[in-house]
């Protein structure tokens, strides 16, 4: 940034008072030398204000400042970094994620740096952060998992357009995806865990047992979720309650029993056993078997190892199938606990599908 040129006036006060700075300075040798010599190493660069013009960068080496004339600010040349702090983000398919960056840069152009920003990191902290935020809100989750080394060569692209005209040149960007807050609203990678347990709550575990729940109608869609966290479940409707001839669980499972098929097993091929807490405090165990045959369903463990043990008790069991438990605040409070291989648990859609 060139200065405007100066008048004779100024060009003369401005000599007279630099001679007369200079003169000052030798009068005074040696004791003024500890203060005007100042020492430059070579990663730096000394920016002087002599009566507030800017002078070219000095160093490195020894630089010669004049008493009560000259001011300096020194900048460092050599690559710094600095993180983007994670912040919450919505990508393009509605999924909530925690992003960071961590970012590398120096300063080519000292001059600019000085003139132009008055505070240089944070101007370029803030930069970055607002260069990733419109980037990832234009992408959905699994391009940002799946792209990320694009998506820092893009933002170090859009940061150095910036930037360049502080003096500033950013070296590298890495993206980095802290955590998924929220799944996305419409995976297009199939259903994800939380979303198959709420189905299979509602399913099978309720709007297609409503035979066995008395008889009592679903209030509302099949597919309505609420995502709220609940401790302790209201009382169940005495209209909903099942027989208490058969055993709730037992109950569920025969319904099941008409949907089995050679296509489910070969979809599934998988072993899933339930766990039912009963009130007494003992554990009654029920299994559904997809790896053979049409399947099996029914009271006991399976012959194998189960592949997914999902294990809960039956007073929370009957929340849920009276819609008075929600299957993710159960999931999420522990109330509903899964063990085992979660592609595997995520296989029980292809069961919700047999019973829609």
């Amino acid at each position: 940034m060139p200065d405007a040129p100066q008048s004779w006036p100024s060009c003369l006060c401005h000599g007279l008072i630099s001679f007369l700075g200079f003169l000052l300075l030798l009068v005074t040798f040696p004791i003024s030398g500890w203060f005007a010599l100042k020492i430059v190493p070579t990663y730096e660069r000394m920016i002087v204000f002599r009566l507030g013009r800017i002078r070219t960068p000095q160093g490195p080496g020894m630089v010669l400042l004049l008493p009560f004339i000259d001011s300096f600010q020194r900048v460092d040349l050599r690559t710094r970094a600095f993180n983007v702090p994670p912040c919450k983000l919505a990508s393009k398919d509605g999924a909530v994620l925690s992003v960071g960056a961590d970012v590398q840069f120096r300063i080519w152009d000292p001059v600019l740096s000085v003139m132009t920003v008055k505070d240089l990191n944070a101007a370029t902290r803030m930069t970055a952060q607002n260069a990733m935020t419109k980037a990832l809100l234009k992408r959905p989750l699994r391009e940002i998992q799946m792209e990320k080394l694009k998506i820092s060569d893009q933002l170090l692209l859009e940061i150095n357009d910036v930037t360049r005209s502080w003096g500033l040149e950013v070296d590298r960007v890495e993206l980095a995806v802290e955590a998924v807050l929220q799944p996305p609203q419409d995976s297009p990678t199939g259903p994800n865990l939380d979303s198959t347990l709420q189905q299979l709550a509602l399913h099978f575990l309720g709007g297609s047992m409503n035979s066995v729940a008395g008889g009592a109608p679903s209030p509302g869609p099949a597919d309505t979720v609420e995502m709220v966290s609940e401790v302790e479940p209201p009382a169940p409707q005495v209209g909903a309650r099942p027989s208490p001839k058969q055993p709730l669980a037992e109950g569920l499972l025969t319904a099941l029993q008409p949907f089995l098929s050679e296509a489910l097993v070969n979809q599934v091929g998988a072993c899933y056993q339930f766990n039912v807490v009963l009130p007494s405090g003992t554990q009654s165990a029920y299994f559904l078997d997809l790896t053979t045959g049409q399947g099996r369903v029914g009271h006991g463990v399976p012959d194998g190892i189960p592949d997914v043990v999902v294990e809960m008790a039956e007073a929370d069991l009957r929340a849920l199938l009276c819609r008075e438990l929600r299957p993710l605040g159960a999931y999420m409070s522990g109330r509903l606990k899964v063990k085992g291989d979660l592609a595997v648990a995520m296989k029980l859609e292809a069961v919700l599908r047999a019973l829609k």
